[in-house]
């Protein structure tokens, strides 16, 4: 569960997972967690600094147009709070630009990094908040900040959520291409307007999808992830999707759907005992195509950790 603790000055510990957003048909509206994750520690210094190891540790390590660092300092400012300069330790497990929730996980760290230094008091209700009008969809936000699989809505400036634990036994596979994608560009694709048909065909969808996840009905699955919304326009600048939504129902797999905006895809799988064999389904079906990376992980039930 989620804590967050009375302010204080002293070092901050962070601990924020990865998130897969929409999950096929549930856009902008649902996503799981994932045990892999952005982890700081920060302490009051004379000057700012980052000293970043992991994935993109030297984009982490940049102290100019970074994104925890702006959004901590508006935040501060914006609550007329004195700005306090922060040595950080930043150990980056989630690839950025892959659509695997690392906005999401940085704006929730600047936001409790703010809170902390700046003694906002801010509640676990007001996190999720401004977390959510940061990215401007609660998906993301609502599964780092409480972890596992959630479908979350906005209401005003009002976060409404239903979370479950996934199903133990499924692991996701998120296939990494080389190279990343910007949202900005991933969204820009997308028509203004759909059919009547296309759009009963993802309610239909995401109606399953929640069911799946909490009854642990993975043969609804191929169903469940089926997208009619984003997927069929982003297929020409995530050239593996095309590739990967024919395995569900094979080798273990029992769905597969953009991570996030892409490019990454994550294809879930009903058990450990079927992750090498559907890693190699998903090899043979890329084959022709920049070789991706492949990263298992289990679906993460804790959401993120602050500690003091």
């Amino acid at each position: 569960m989620t804590s967050v603790s009375a302010p204080e000055q002293g070092t901050l510990r962070l601990k924020l997972p990865a998130t897969s957003a929409n999950l096929g048909p549930a856009f902008d509206a649902a996503a799981v967690a994932l045990d892999f994750y952005l982890e700081i520690e920060a302490a009051p210094a004379a000057a700012f600094s980052i000293d970043a190891t992991g994935r993109d540790a030297a984009r982490c390590a940049q102290l100019e147009d970074n994104l925890i660092l702006t959004i901590y300092r508006r935040l501060l400012a914006q609550n007329d709070r004195p700005v306090v300069p922060l040595a950080i330790h930043m150990q980056n497990g989630i690839p950025l630009g892959m659509g695997c929730g690392s906005s999401a996980a940085g704006r929730l760290a600047a936001i409790l990094l703010a809170n902390h230094f700046g003694q906002l008091g801010w509640d676990s209700d007001r996190i999720l908040e401004e977390a959510t009008l940061l990215e401007g969809h609660p998906d993301n936000a609502a599964a780092c900040w409480l972890g596992g699989f959630v479908s979350a809505a906005c209401i005003g400036r009002t976060v409404q959520v239903a979370r479950v634990g996934p199903p133990a036994a499924w692991r996701a596979i998120v296939v990494l291409p080389p190279a990343p994608l910007a949202t900005s560009k991933a969204r820009a694709i997308l028509p203004v307007s759909y059919s009547r048909a296309d759009t009963v065909a993802n309610v239909q969808s995401a109606a399953l999808l929640g069911l799946a996840f909490a009854q642990a009905r993975g043969d609804l699955l191929p169903i469940a992830m089926r997208d009619r919304i984003h997927q069929p326009y982003r297929e020409a600048i995530c050239p593996m999707l095309p590739c990967l939504l024919p395995l569900a129902g094979s080798n273990g797999i029992l769905g597969a759907a953009l991570s996030g905006a892409g490019p990454s895809v994550l294809v879930i799988v009903e058990s450990e005992a079927s992750v090498a064999a559907a890693s190699a389904a998903i090899r043979t079906a890329v084959e022709g195509l920049p070789e991706p990376e492949l990263r298992v992980s289990h679906l993460e039930t804790r959401g993120a950790n602050a500690a003091f």
